[in-house]
């Protein structure tokens, strides 16, 4: 039995460690995509990526005979605690051997460090939190996650389980098929009753006037999901790094607002699913990789419903069913007819509802863990 050591990520040697250990986990495994290191690496800068104005973290490397055999950053979310009127820290960006003592150390330390700042839970894993890549996959292993969608080995859940993490939510991916929708009366009815009582306009990005449209998202985003469990408001700093990363990947058509007499109601982001480029970059967006988002963008044949809102005092007049049918159609007339909408909340009736009606079908299962600490 080896000894198991902590050490903290200080240097650019550890931090490209910290990355680069994910390859280890995954070297055999054919449905894991690799991230893009230079994403990985601007997200987990607390110089630059602006979560960290209000947050803060630290990462850890475990090793094992010399080893490197795990990693994990423990994380306090302080606009998270004050939002919510609580005391919860998080772990994440958790890869870790099949081995239960070295996972109990990683926790141990995260924990303890969470400890020690005031937290009297430990939460995870936030990716740094859940406006990111959020919680750990449950059911649906025999698939590529889609863009922006975590994904871990079985046996994660287990190294879990045995620490006494215990179940804080479940959160549903639904696969939607584009005759399967569009073959649904009760979606077409429905919007096409929402449309005619209420005049309501859907209207799609204008690349021209990005910055007029951002400060739309701006609007219905913090509004939209705010009674939501586990949400976190975005700053406008946050809204606006998010935005300067996807404006090179996003699809005009795909990004929806929905307006009442000039009035914003609700806003919809979908996206292609680069996962279908990324896993052959294999981490590396230089030399070429650029180039194959030109070339290999219209092979991609899923896109995923990253963001769909309405604004609560419009909410439940049938809006959701019009941007559903939307979204579909224009995804349609592009080539993809597979989507995701994810994540969905398990105890969310609206929105499981909504993509029900759309005869869409729960393929995959994420869950979040908390333990008291």
């Amino acid at each position: 039995m080896g000894s198991i050591s902590i050490k903290i990520v200080h240097s650019k040697k550890d931090l490209d460690a910290f990355i680069k250990f994910a390859w280890k986990i995954y070297k055999d495994d054919p449905y894991w995509v690799p991230p893009l290191i230079y994403d990985k690496k601007k997200i987990l800068d607390r110089e630059k990526n602006p979560f960290f104005e209000h947050a803060e973290m630290e990462m850890f490397l475990a090793e094992k005979d010399g080893e490197l055999v795990g990693r994990i950053a423990a994380i306090k979310n302080d606009l998270h605690n004050k939002y919510h009127k609580d005391k919860v820290g998080f772990f994440g960006f958790f890869e870790c051997i099949n081995d239960q003592q070295v996972a109990n150390k990683l926790f141990d330390v995260t924990k303890e460090w969470l400890k020690s700042r005031g937290c009297d839970a430990m939460r995870g894993p936030a990716n740094p939190s859940s406006n990111d890549e959020y919680a750990m996959l449950l059911d649906g292993f025999e698939d590529e996650p889609r863009l922006l969608m975590p994904y871990n080995p079985k046996y994660y859940l287990s190294l879990c389980d045995n620490y006494g993490f215990k179940k804080a939510k479940d959160l549903y991916a639904y696969k939607l098929e584009n005759k399967k929708v569009l073959g649904s009366d009760k979606l077409r009815r429905v919007a096409e009753i929402a449309r005619k009582r209420s005049g309501l306009k859907i209207t799609q990005l204008n690349m021209k006037e990005f910055n007029r449209d951002l400060e739309k998202v701006k609007y219905v985003y913090n509004k939209a999901w705010a009674p939501n469990w586990g949400f976190v408001p975005m700053t406008e700093a946050e809204l606006d790094a998010m935005a300067k990363d996807l404006k090179p990947l996003i699809e005009p058509s795909f990004v929806l607002f929905g307006e009442i007499d000039n009035q914003l109601v609700g806003f919809a982001l979908v996206m292609h699913d680069y996962n279908q480029i990324f896993k052959s970059m294999n981490g590396r967006l230089f030399p070429f990789g650029f180039l194959k988002f030109f070339t290999q963008k219209k092979k991609i044949t899923w896109s995923r419903i990253l963001t769909l809102g309405i604004i609560p005092e419009y909410q439940k007049r049938g809006f959701d069913a019009v941007f559903y049918w939307e979204i579909v159609n224009r995804a349609a007339n592009i080539g993809i007819l597979l989507g995701e909408a994810s994540w969905i909340l398990e105890d969310n009736a609206m929105m499981n509802r909504g993509a029900e009606v759309m005869n869409g079908e729960v393929y995959k299962k994420y869950r979040l863990y908390q333990i008291d600490i």
